[in-house]
């Protein structure tokens, strides 16, 4: 395969994989309009204090995946431009933005590696507050968040050891409820399919940033040499540069010469130095110079 089948096959690549990668940008930031709107999400949220773990993970999560999403559909964008027009700029803008989200998937990554349980920490400490406020107080405005909670994740109360003895929950597990599973079990399994979805993410954006980043690297020096066209040209053609600067390099038109300036060509190298030509007289005169005039003298 030559040089020039490569850059053809590699542009064939780029643009499916812009497609791939807008796709996923788009479900990146569906994910985080979900995490932060969600009904699940949204429940713990209302009911939990201001300034608390809960609310500065979840305000992160959502930032964090609005801006990834966007860097990914501006690359998509930029990359996909950039192979149709070949235009080195918005290839390396593209570049640009696909290793801004390498780097900040690799912190995201290493940080789920590390803090595995800390945002299901969070959501249940916003749960147990919530649970402990409705048993020490007769609020009812505790018990109304307590209970949205507990029908959203359709779960009820906590299970000894870590909750109040049987009979103490009777009030707030009745009827069908009692036979709910735990809260906090509930609360996981929820989490845990949403880390599922996020990681399933993050591992895509790792693998196609780095096959993406290849690609985009090598079309960029493919432009900047000059050597090889993306558009379906004769092979080994340089790409023709605009009207006005194929003029520049060419210099001037030439000069078609008239019928009249090729017959002042060819009278003689006066005519070519700028001299006015000669006259010749071909065909004697048909006038006569009248009696009396000097001419005549000369004449005789």
């Amino acid at each position: 395969m030559g040089p020039w089948s490569r850059v053809r096959v590699a542009k064939c690549q780029m643009l499916v994989t812009s497609l791939f990668v807008l796709l996923l940008g788009l479900a990146m930031a569906t994910t985080a309009v979900l995490i932060y709107f969600g009904p699940h999400f949204a429940v713990i949220g209302h009911a939990s204090s201001q300034r608390t773990r809960y609310e500065a993970l979840h305000l992160w999560a959502f930032s964090t995946g609005i801006t990834l999403a966007a860097l990914l559909i501006l690359g998509a964008v930029m990359s996909a431009a950039a192979t149709v027009r070949e235009a080195g700029g918005l290839m390396a803008g593209a570049f640009l933005c696909f290793a801004l989200v390498f780097c900040a998937l690799v912190q995201v990554a290493f940080w789920r590696c590390h803090n595995p349980t800390q945002v299901e920490d969070a959501v249940l400490d916003a749960y147990d507050q919530v649970y402990e406020q409705t048993v020490k107080s007769s609020s009812v405005i505790w018990r109304q968040e307590l209970v949205a909670i507990q029908d959203m994740f359709q779960c009820c109360g906590k299970r000894p050891p870590l909750g109040l003895p049987e009979g103490s929950e009777a009030d707030l597990c009745r009827g069908q409820e009692a036979a709910r599973q735990d809260c906090l079990q509930g609360i996981r399994n929820v989490l845990r399919m949403h880390g599922d979805i996020a990681s399933t993410l993050i591992s895509l954006g790792l693998a196609s940033m780095v096959y993406v980043m290849s690609l985009s690297a090598f079309l960029w020096f493919a432009i900047r040499s000059g050597k090889y066209t993306l558009s379906p040209r004769a092979r080994g053609c340089q790409p023709q540069e605009p009207h006005f600067y194929r003029r520049c390099q060419e210099g001037p038109a030439p000069h078609h010469l008239s019928e009249a300036d090729a017959l002042r060509g060819r009278r003689g190298p006066s005519s070519r130095s700028g001299d006015p030509p000669l006259l010749r007289d071909t065909h004697p005169p048909t006038h006569r110079i009248p009696q009396g005039q000097p001419g005549w003298a000369g004449l005789g």
